[in-house]
């Protein structure tokens, strides 16, 4: 990136209603990044690409929140001018002091560091230090630097080192670090041989524990287990993704990174929510920072993950309208029984949808939604396949399955519009997001059903107030750019 790119802006086009969005010109990378509520804020970084004395660096920009929506930018303190080299991907953490704190792997220092801030507005910082394992002798630990994550389990420090392999330290004071071994006490056999652990997050999540992080060729993904006290190891039980291949991508070349570079935070009631960057959705937003809607992670009684919006969402809704008991009927014919009809016009950029359908109409049909459609425009699928078990959101399938749910729950889709973004939620066991450039070109949304009729309880329609004042804010103040000698 040079000064031109971080000069530029995003025009009004491309600016998003109530996503986190980066306000500047090209920016990626644009991970999300320590996270922190702390008396009544909640603070988010993001990694940001710039030039640093002739050369391309990374810093974290700093955003504030009272609600994780309207966010606010603040100067950018975590640079290289103050930190002496450029800043990769780590967490936020909470020291057993109170004190606000960030580990993150320095760019060519072939070191993770961590640094102290001096306040918990996070407007000051100690100078960061490098955290060097030794081994019981006194060496220094042979293993690999990269992604890291520090997290207290009982009065003990733990940090992780990310990539294929991910070797543990423990401290007790921050300061002096010993070498534990392997932080997985196994792989499981849905993870790929030479997948990698980035981007980790270890957090408590009920009475388990969960692994939030990437592989960097296959995206967003976590793992949920238990914490071996003895021997100081994770042990995970269950894997599960985030993120899935479309067929426009590569199939050899595994950079599927529409969902990547998770990070969360601890509400101040208690609720674990996270953010992920959208990276590869559409060609024209890749080289930008976008956020995906904050959601909240939970566990079910089954012990499977629960993914929901973040409830502040609906504090947004305005001007409802309701449609009960719509019913689509495909043509008698024996093949290609397909119908598609309207039964709405969405109005406005910034919309909730909330759709019911009962359990007896959805199991083993294959029905749907088309957004942005008109008789000439096909315009964004939202579909569900009983043949293939998945949810499909423009060309992205993700597992999903209608004859899963529990005898008498019904299928609830919430569907998120922000102009040319979508994200979809199904009955909280299932989240994808799609980008659709052409949105203005059509209006409808219609409903589809192949094989028989397909009838839609209801359809809640809300506008969403904007979110975006900060942003705009920002983009004409600049208060976010770093330093560049």
């Amino acid at each position: 990136m040079n000064q031109r790119d971080i000069e530029a802006t995003v025009s009004d086009d491309l600016a998003l209603n109530y996503h986190l969005m980066h306000p500047g010109g090209d920016s990626a990378p644009g991970d999300p990044n320590a996270a922190f509520y702390l008396d009544g804020m909640y603070h988010l970084h993001y990694i940001l690409r710039h030039t640093w004395r002739g050369d391309r660096s990374y810093c974290f920009v700093h955003v504030t929140s009272p609600d994780m929506l309207n966010w606010t930018w603040q100067r950018t303190k975590l640079q290289p001018s103050f930190t002496g080299h450029g800043m990769y991907s780590g967490t936020g953490f909470v020291t057993k002091e109170g004190i606000p704190a960030a580990i993150y792997h320095g760019q060519a220092s072939k070191r993770n560091h961590i640094a102290l801030a001096k306040d918990r507005t996070l407007s000051a910082w100690e100078k960061p230090y490098p955290v060097e394992p030794k081994t019981a002798d006194g060496a220094d630990a042979d293993m690999h630097h990269w992604d890291p994550d520090c997290f207290l389990i009982g009065d003990t420090y733990y940090a992780i080192s990310g990539g294929r392999h991910q070797p543990l330290s423990k401290s007790q004071d921050l300061r002096n670090w010993s070498y534990v071994g392997d932080f997985l006490k196994h792989e499981l056999p849905d993870a790929a041989i030479g997948e990698d652990i980035s981007c980790p997050n270890f957090f408590r999540l009920g009475d388990k524990w969960m692994l939030l992080c990437i592989s960097h060729p296959f995206g967003c993904r976590y793992y949920i287990g238990d914490w071996d006290t003895e021997n100081e190891q994770f042990v995970p039980e269950t894997h599960g993704r985030m993120n899935w291949r479309r067929p426009d991508q590569p199939i050899y070349k595994t950079e599927y990174r529409d969902f990547f570079a998770p990070e969360s935070v601890l509400t101040s009631d208690g609720r674990r929510v996270m953010w992920a960057w959208l990276v590869t959705l559409n060609n024209e937003i890749a080289s930008r920072t976008i956020q995906s809607l904050p959601r909240e992670l939970s566990l079910a009684g089954d012990g499977s993950l629960r993914i929901r919006p973040l409830r502040e969402l609906k504090t947004l809704r305005t001007n409802q309208t309701i449609h009960r008991n719509l019913t689509v009927t495909p043509p008698e014919r024996s093949h290609s029984g397909t119908a598609t009809a309207r039964i709405a016009t969405l109005e406005g950029d910034a919309l909730e949808l909330r759709i019911t359908i009962d359990r007896e109409q959805a199991l083993r049909k294959r029905f749907g939604f088309q957004l942005f459609a008109d008789e000439d425009h096909e315009g964004l699928p939202i579909l569900i396949h009983p043949e293939t078990a998945t949810l499909r959101v423009g060309t992205t399938e993700a597992p999903f399955a209608v004859a899963n749910l529990p005898e008498g729950e019904d299928v609830e889709l919430r569907i998120f519009i922000d102009k040319y973004l979508v994200e979809v939620f199904a009955n909280d066991r299932q989240a994808v997001v799609g980008a659709h450039m052409d949105y203005r070109s059509a209006s409808n949304l219609n409903a589809y059903t192949y094989g028989d009729p397909t009838t839609i309880r209801q359809i809640e329609i809300w506008k969403l107030k904007s979110t975006n004042q900060g942003f705009f804010e920002a983009r004409e103040s600049r208060v976010w750019a770093p330093d560049t000698e």
